[in-house]
């Protein structure tokens, strides 16, 4: 009912702007990567919305290159609103999704499994594809950003088995910009490394301790030792902490998880293991809580650095305009 009620004030909210729209598709709700490649007909649907906004005063004959967005596990907050804005301001179509509203969860912070990364990354593959119909989108020229599980989502949904098992390839990203992701999971053998082609660029702060930047540089370092074409960049910003593009100052969220010593190999279904040694399959939402004791504290730090907020606008709006706007 709350979904129903949010989706109707939205609505009358959006009547007053000519340039948003509500758009709704049908997904799913895959707990793991596993369910995706290998159980995805056997997911019961999942209604999704999210805002489309076009640039103000659209041409109604033009298509315009698409970003979607991707929130954290605490949901939409100001600062990410700010990066949708400026991109429609440079001339992007943005793509506000819900994951989180569209199921009435309003944060999965302290927990993890009501809301997961494979969920939403086969929300923003549903979403691409419905708004492949639109008249003023070209999702040939689409990106895809997020911020903390949602640079989650930016970051893995440019692994190949993933796109193949959710439609083959025939929707896929232009550009991935993974804004402080959980670099925790590896494709295991290294042969496993498969990317798509499109540019994927890392930012994450120095002092990050609830998704560590050193899980990012280890995955680089993997995919690079793999010997397998893939176009992935790191930005590691100094002295910046989780959501270090926020204005708030630097405090403790005491229910998050810190993951520092926390790394998943993951295997060609999907299926994420305790360890390459311990062949522990972490494929329920119990197994991931037992999996998380082992290696995940409590009480990250995250607030915001004003110089690395500033680089990160200024490094996001020249990535999508290399990479989607001049394409």
């Amino acid at each position: 009912m709350k979904k129903y009620i949010l989706i109707a004030m939205l609505s009358v909210a959006i009547a007053q702007n000519t340039n948003q729209e509500i758009i709704t598709f049908e997904s799913a709700n895959p707990f793991s990567f596993e369910e995706i490649i290998v159980h995805l007909d056997d997911q019961d649907t999942q209604e999704v919305f999210g805002t489309l906004t076009l640039p103000d005063n659209y041409d109604t004959d033009t298509k315009y290159p698409l970003i979607i967005g991707v929130a954290g596990s605490l949901n939409w907050g100001t600062h990410h609103l700010e990066y949708l804005k400026m991109y429609q301001e440079m001339g992007f179509a943005t793509f506000q999704l819900q994951s989180f509203d569209s199921r009435g969860i309003q944060s999965t912070v302290g927990s993890q499994i009501e809301v997961t990364t494979a969920m939403v990354i086969l929300d923003a593959y549903r979403a691409l594809e419905t708004l492949s119909t639109h008249p003023n989108v070209d999702t040939n020229r689409a990106g895809i950003t997020g911020w903390s599980l949602g640079g989650g989502v930016s970051l893995y949904s440019a692994w190949l088995p993933l796109i193949n098992a959710i439609n083959g390839g025939e929707f896929m990203f232009a550009a991935h910009l993974p804004i402080y992701p959980g670099c925790l999971i590896y494709p295991h053998p290294s042969e496993l490394m498969q990317f798509s082609d499109a540019p994927i660029h890392i930012l994450i702060g120095e002092l990050d301790d609830w998704v560590p930047a050193a899980a990012c540089t280890e995955l680089l370092d993997k995919i690079d030792a793999s010997g397998l074409p893939v176009n992935i960049d790191i930005t590691i910003y100094e002295n910046a902490h989780h959501s270090f593009d926020r204005t708030t100052e630097v405090s403790v969220k005491e229910k998050g998880y810190t993951l520092g010593d926390c790394r998943f190999p993951m295997n060609e279904e999907g299926t994420l293991f305790l360890s390459e040694y311990w062949k522990i399959r972490i494929n329920t939402p119990t197994r991931q809580k037992l999996a998380l004791l082992t290696c995940a504290g409590r009480g990250p730090s995250f607030g915001g650095n004003a110089e690395a907020r500033k680089q990160s606008f200024e490094f996001s709006a020249e990535f999508f305009t290399n990479h989607l706007l001049n394409k």
